[in-house]
């Protein structure tokens, strides 16, 4: 969809709901100046996931109001792990997933910013030939040991119901901090753009940047995001993180996600997660309110996103599939083009009518045994074409061209299809 800016970018910032903390004085500098900015990820995993990408949404914001991106993926910064908000300490990743993590993060940065102009980095490949004793001389020796001891989670880690810190990970900022005067010294890099949660490592970076050079940096952070119906983190679930590789969470799966969210927050997520305008967003919601129960505007945020992470063709695929789940389209209808793209993504099995439900959901794996079918039939949690099953068998009047839907909770990933067997 075609996006025109109405608004400078401090105000879009603002409305959009990108507005955490900065060091700049006045956000309308980032309306009167060009920047050239750096953000970065380490490679901790093989996948960004939701939380990422709010920030990735914040960062093609600024490049296009004109502001130079310099993306970065941690190679360095990923052998040793950031620390913060971690109780304990971490376990080291060996260097070949962190390779392989590496590959991946960039394919997905590459993909992301499709036609947006991007430098990408890698900073191990600044550390990897540093010499130790130089790394102290020139750059240990200009950050103060009480500012790196002030930080939080190391008051923390170092009290009496601490479990401790090594120096490896004491020493992260560190790192972290010389990308900083690195990227500003090769690429004139003068703005770190970073999640809530980095913001007191990025401003170590701003503090040597000055020390070294006197020079002016600063920090722009976009918030942490949360329901704000529920105040949870945005983006976690029953079955763990909502990833963007299609290999760990389904276009299917994900385009679901957003299809099922609150309407409480579905405006904030709209402005946070998609390049609608004000007038579009605006259009979205007085369609929606009109009527909720349709989710206007929650299939209008799962088309944009799932376009962005996934492709227009998954989008569309993913949202026809989701019709049939809901019951905005009635699964009888289906084609057979349909019909196999619901295969390739819901488990599928034949059954005769009388064939017990139980059995069914033991077969399509909707349940992990007979007496776990059991306490779900029990518990009301079995809906057969989205109503509740009240009986103990598949009749006959539940198949409709010999099909039928069957699902295990509220969740429409955790359906089945079921066709009649002769």
């Amino acid at each position: 969809m075609a996006i025109f800016k109405i608004m400078k970018l401090s105000e879009e910032l603002q409305w959009r709901g990108f507005v955490n903390q900065t060091t700049l004085t006045d956000m309308g500098e980032l309306d009167k100046r060009q920047f050239n900015f750096y953000f970065g990820v380490d490679p901790s995993s093989d996948s960004m996931q939701v939380g990422n990408l709010a920030m990735v949404m914040m960062l093609r914001h600024f490049i296009r109001y004109g502001h130079k991106a310099v993306l970065l993926v941690g190679g360095a910064t990923g052998l040793i792990g950031d620390p913060d908000g971690k109780a304990s300490e971490r376990s080291l990743l060996p260097k070949e997933t962190i390779d392989a993590n590496k590959r991946s993060i960039i394919g997905q940065y590459n993909h992301l910013f499709d036609n947006q102009k991007i430098r990408v980095v890698d900073n191990y490949d600044w550390f990897k030939d540093l010499n130790y004793l130089d790394l102290l001389r020139d750059i240990g020796k200009h950050v103060p040991l009480r500012q790196m001891l002030a930080r939080e989670f190391v008051q923390s880690r170092l009290g009496e119901d601490g479990n401790g810190i090594s120096y490896a990970e004491f020493s992260y900022v560190l790192i972290q901090a010389y990308d900083f005067w690195y990227l500003h010294q090769q690429y004139q890099v003068n703005l770190q753009l970073c999640g809530s949660d980095q913001w007191g490592n990025s401003i170590a970076g701003v503090d040597l940047i000055r020390r070294l050079s006197g020079a002016e940096a600063h920090v722009y952070s976009g918030p942490l995001i949360v329901n704000p119906q529920t105040g949870v983190k945005f983006g976690k679930t029953e079955a763990g993180a909502i990833w963007l590789d299609p290999n760990k969470t389904s276009a299917l799966s994900f385009y679901q996600f957003w299809v099922n969210v609150d309407d409480a927050g579905v405006e904030y997520y709209l402005k946070i997660y998609t390049d609608y305008d004000k007038t579009q967003i605006d259009t979205i919601m007085e369609h929606h309110r009109q009527q909720p129960k349709v989710r206007h505007a929650q299939f209008a945020l799962a088309d944009a996103v799932t376009a962005l992470v996934h492709s227009q063709q998954k989008a569309d695929a993913a949202k026809n599939i989701t019709r049939y789940l809901i019951g905005q389209s009635e699964i009888a209808d289906a084609d057979e083009a349909t019909l196999k793209r619901i295969k390739d993504e819901l488990a599928h099995i034949k059954a005769a009518p009388g064939t017990k439900i139980t059995q069914a959901l033991v077969e399509s794996g909707l349940a992990s045994s007979v007496s776990a079918a059991k306490q779900l039939l029990k518990s009301g949690a079995i809906y057969l074409n989205n109503v509740r099953a009240t009986n103990e068998t598949i009749d006959q009047a539940d198949f409709t061209e010999g099909r039928l839907l069957l699902r295990r909770g509220k969740a429409y990933k955790d359906t089945a299809l079921v066709e009649q067997a002769p």
